[in-house]
């Protein structure tokens, strides 16, 4: 996985300036943006008593990190315009831009 695996579901220049370049914040926020995905997905099915809370919260967590496309796909969710495997497509991107991009700075640390 590179940059070129990235395809612009996260704005990772919107996490940077927000962390204001601590690459440290940023592994962290991903990390736990990562941990909280699984703990989501579960709950991401519309038998699931708290789907409606999960797909709110990931609304929150997406905008948080720069996940636009994920965030906006909560909104119509909750607006009843979108459905859950919707929701669960653009998380599945969102994580997969995440990966590349964790998986780049790991490569650059490494030539450091």
């Amino acid at each position: 996985m590179a940059r070129r695996d990235i395809s612009g579901a996260v704005d990772f220049a919107y996490l940077e300036g927000f962390a204001m370049g601590d690459q440290t914040v940023i592994e962290e926020v991903l990390a736990l943006f990562r941990e909280q995905a699984a703990l989501w997905t579960p709950m991401l099915d519309p038998g699931h008593p708290g789907w409606r809370d999960a797909v709110h919260t990931v609304k929150g967590a997406a905008r948080g990190v720069g996940a636009n496309a994920l965030g906006e796909v909560c909104q119509r969710a909750e607006d009843g315009q979108a459905s859950l495997d919707e929701v669960k497509t653009a998380l599945d991107t969102a994580l997969l831009d995440i990966a590349a991009y964790v998986h780049e700075q790991a490569l650059r640390s490494l030539k450091g």
